[in-house]
């Protein structure tokens, strides 16, 4: 057996059909060394039928012992993770042949990188989108400007030293876990700028659902952590305005028109052409609803 030992943590919940079909596309990449699945169950049942050793291929099922939600699985993945290198994988997206073979030679050729990324293919409403960086490096101050969705956290391969010894855990204290991935991607890019391949090498599935005010509620309190977090951002004006706009439009979709326009202002004033501003003042006045704003630009492959 030659070539890095690669850990996958998978973390789940309540997704037998899509986790299976994550798995098999992990066991299947084709790599001359060891890759081990860690399948983390957070608030749910484990299936200890998915556990499989085949020697260079392995399925691991844990459960998650840290903090619920998707930030504390990813961290007691990590910790069980035993390879050289450290990917995540969501539970209902799937690697398309070659990922690895793509982003272990991206690292060959960087070899000060510490976390590679790859595009993505969006599927939403039946039908899917190519999502790539025309890049092969990105910077901390790229990613202040842009969050740069196509460095999705399914797409994520670390090298494991980096990450336990420097960059640190995911980030469980993030109002709701969200946005945890863009944060962590921060982090990583303070450590060395993050390598990526312009080809989309994973299937990300985007799911229809309802954007409830608590839902609302959590996004604009952990981009307004984030932005305390990271005071970079007051030197990036078009990256603040960007978080700034996110604010504006979750606090318009629920309904706190005050809150909304004050937040649209922080952004123009940071960004005159800013969209975000725009769209969050178009749903504050009530002339179009937040969701068919998402349902839109999900189409087209984008979020808000």
């Amino acid at each position: 057996m030659s070539g890095p030992s690669i850990s996958v943590v998978v973390p789940t919940r309540d997704r037998p059909e899509l986790l299976r079909a994550a798995l098999d596309a992990i066991i299947g990449q084709a790599h001359p060394g060891l890759i081990e699945a860690i399948v983390v169950y957070d608030q749910s049942e484990p299936d200890r039928s998915l556990e499989l050793d085949r020697g260079d291929r392995r399925v691991r099922v844990v459960t998650n012992t840290r903090s619920p939600g998707l930030a504390g699985a990813r961290n007691t993945g990590i910790e069980a993770a035993t390879g050289d290198l450290v990917a995540f994988c969501d539970d209902d997206d799937e690697w398309l042949p070659g990922k690895l073979a793509a982003q272990l030679g991206a690292l060959d050729v960087h070899p000060d990188g510490a976390l590679v990324s790859c595009g993505i293919r969006v599927s939403y409403d039946d039908r899917t989108v190519d999502r790539s960086l025309a890049r092969s490096r990105v910077s901390l101050e790229a990613l202040l400007r842009d969050r740069l969705t196509e460095l999705h956290p399914s797409t994520f391969l670390i090298r494991r030293a980096a990450l336990v010894d420097a960059i640190g855990l995911v980030d469980e204290q993030i109002p709701g876990s969200y946005a945890e991935d863009y944060e962590f991607l921060l982090r990583a890019a303070r450590y060395a700028p993050l390598v990526n391949v312009d080809s989309p090498y994973v299937l990300v599935r985007w799911h229809k659902r309802s954007y409830f005010a608590q839902r609302w509620e959590t996004i604009s309190t952990a981009l307004q952590w984030l932005l305390r977090r990271y005071p970079e951002f007051a030197t990036v004006p078009h990256g603040e305005a960007r978080v700034a706009g996110q604010i504006a439009f979750a606090q318009a979709a629920m309904g706190n028109r005050r809150d909304a326009l004050r937040w649209a202002r922080r952004t123009l004033a940071r960004n005159p052409r800013e969209p975000r501003a725009y769209l969050a003042l178009a749903v504050a006045s009530r002339a179009v609803h937040a969701d068919r704003v998402l349902r839109t630009l999900h189409k087209r492959g984008r979020g808000i």
